[in-house]
């Protein structure tokens, strides 16, 4: 008797054995919660026999179980099914975190038997599921086979089981979290990025400028090719930014990229990617920027300056949104915006053969033209205390600038437009020990009546300045050192004040000075 006790001991640990490792096996998955508790409890019956096999979880972590796995004997919706702590047996190895052994189900009363499936007339087990800290936070359950030997050891062996799903619910949980911290942390940087490259950034009041905000409005919800214009230190980036994140697009990426910064060698692999062993160096496949965009935004900077070879390359991806990896066959598509900016003449790149008439054409879809900060000098103030709010978050401490600054600095024609702006008032900051940037501060930058006119002491009979009978010199409207205000004014006073006059002193037509006058500030006189 002993020795067939003996022999069925052993074939019921070789059969928990390999219960367990296929278990192991299942648990090493990368599967949905779900799915990988459904296959344990599949194999629980299918390969050890073990009947009416079932799981409660509690994932709202609200002390109620659910009924979230059930083996498909078990035909009653799991969610109709909950469990209490204290509520019966599940309820009391929720609450206590024991393993429960009934020799013979009906002879328990707090057996509840909400299932309608078990034979009261067998044994039932259940073992705690046990989360975080050792807390319970469900259970496994089932009906062993008919035979009652060796209970203890099938007790035993269903708490191993639901030692492994315990393990591994534990580490969905931590995924599950790590998941959420991320996503939240995403979409905090997703509304920061919006914020900060919203059109509140883009300081501007002038009408020219209004007018460049009502065109970022209306091209940002379309997908269309952009060409942004405009001298460098305009803020054409700006701009590229302002158009990805107000767009459908401004969840998916945004690559940018300075064409002028690459050889032309190097832009081909850069934009499009390569092979591995494509050529020397390349010791791995690499993705370009074309192809991380995809779904996204590419900006592409400075595209005057590609060569005329890789301009017809340049130009089958905007056609087709199709391109080769180099040393690669496969031909990709991708779904992809482009922005393009630029401070060079297209048009006479076109007509003198350096720039593809039909990449112009292809890039010039939706133009947006930025005005040089002189030509909209009236914006000065607004930009002035924004930069400065910036710089004094920069450097953590309060900061401010005068009125007399402020108009000290709109005296200046800014050839390098609002990145000068910038650059001349993070010195004045660093210059400022106090909290307000004062006019002499600015002098001291050297901007103390620059770009302003001033007559000049003749030097030869050639270069002598000449008067005239009204009293006013002349000067040189060819001179970039004299502000674009200053010549305005200056043909004003020439013309008695009369603009049609003035403005055939400029070359400009009556409307052009008109408008030229009030997006200076020009306080015109009354005669």
């Amino acid at each position: 008797m002993d020795t067939k006790r003996h022999l069925k001991r052993g074939e019921l640990i070789e059969n928990h054995l390999e219960i367990l490792f296929l278990v192991s096996q299942v648990l090493s998955r990368a599967f949905h919660p779900s799915e990988t508790l459904k296959q344990v409890l599949g194999l629980l019956h299918e390969v050890g026999g073990y009947h009416f096999c079932f799981v409660t979880l509690d994932t709202g972590q609200s002390g109620e179980c659910h009924l979230s796995i059930a083996h498909k004997e078990i035909p009653v919706p799991a969610e109709n099914i909950t469990y209490k702590p204290g509520e019966g047996v599940i309820g009391h190895i929720l609450q206590t975190g024991e393993t429960v052994l009934l020799p013979r189900v009906k002879d328990e009363g707090k057996f509840l038997d909400r299932l309608k499936v078990f034979d009261p007339e067998l044994p039932f087990i259940g073992a705690p599921i046990l989360g975080h800290e050792g807390k319970p936070i469900g259970a496994l359950a089932a009906q062993p086979p008919e035979d009652r030997a060796m209970l203890g050891e099938r007790t035993r062996f269903l708490e191993m089981i639901a030692n492994l799903v315990s393990q591994t619910v534990r580490l969905f949980e931590d995924v599950e979290t790590q998941k959420r911290e991320i996503q939240d942390e995403r979409d905090s940087l997703r509304r920061s990025v919006k914020k900060q490259h919203g059109f509140k950034n883009i300081v501007g009041r002038s009408n020219v400028m209004k007018a460049v905000f009502e065109q970022i409005r209306l091209v940002a919800k379309w997908n269309t090719t952009v060409l942004v214009r405009g001298e460098s230190g305009t803020g054409k980036e700006l701009i590229a930014n302002a158009i990805h994140y107000n767009s459908p697009r401004s969840s998916a990426p945004f690559i940018k990229l300075n064409c002028a910064a690459i050889p032309d060698n190097l832009l081909e692999s850069e934009l499009f990617g390569h092979e591995k062993g494509a050529f020397t160096g390349a010791v791995g496949m690499r993705k370009g920027r074309f192809e991380l965009a995809d779904g996204g935004t590419i900006f592409l900077d400075e595209i005057g300056e590609i060569s005329g070879a890789f301009q017809a390359k340049l130009l089958r991806v905007l056609q087709e949104g199709e391109f080769e990896r180099i040393g690669g066959t496969q031909t990709l598509k991708v779904d992809v915006r482009v922005i393009a900016a630029t401070n060079r003449d297209l048009e006479e790149g076109v007509e003198i053969g350096e720039f593809r008439e039909d990449l112009y054409y292809r890039l010039n879809v939706m133009p947006i033209t930025l005005p040089a900060l002189r030509e909209r000098l009236t914006d000065v103030a607004d930009l002035s205390r924004f930069l400065v709010d910036k710089i004094s978050r920069l450097q953590g401490r309060e900061l401010s600038i005068s009125e007399d600054a402020v108009r000290q600095l709109q005296r200046h024609n800014w050839p390098g437009n609002v990145r000068e702006l910038e650059n001349c008032l993070e010195r004045c900051a660093i210059m400022t020990e106090g909290k307000v940037i004062e006019k002499d501060v600015i002098d001291m930058m050297g901007f103390k009546d620059r770009g302003s006119f001033k007559p000049s002491a003749p030097q030869s009979s050639a270069a002598r300045v000449e008067m005239v009978e009204d009293g006013i010199e002349d000067i040189d409207l060819n001179d970039d050192s004299i502000s674009e205000r200053d010549k305005v004014i200056w043909a004003l006073e020439k013309a008695g004040w009369v603009q049609a006059k003035a403005a055939r002193l400029l070359n400009m037509t009556p409307r052009q000075i008109a408008y030229r006058i009030q997006t200076l500030d020009i306080k015109v006189q009354q005669f």
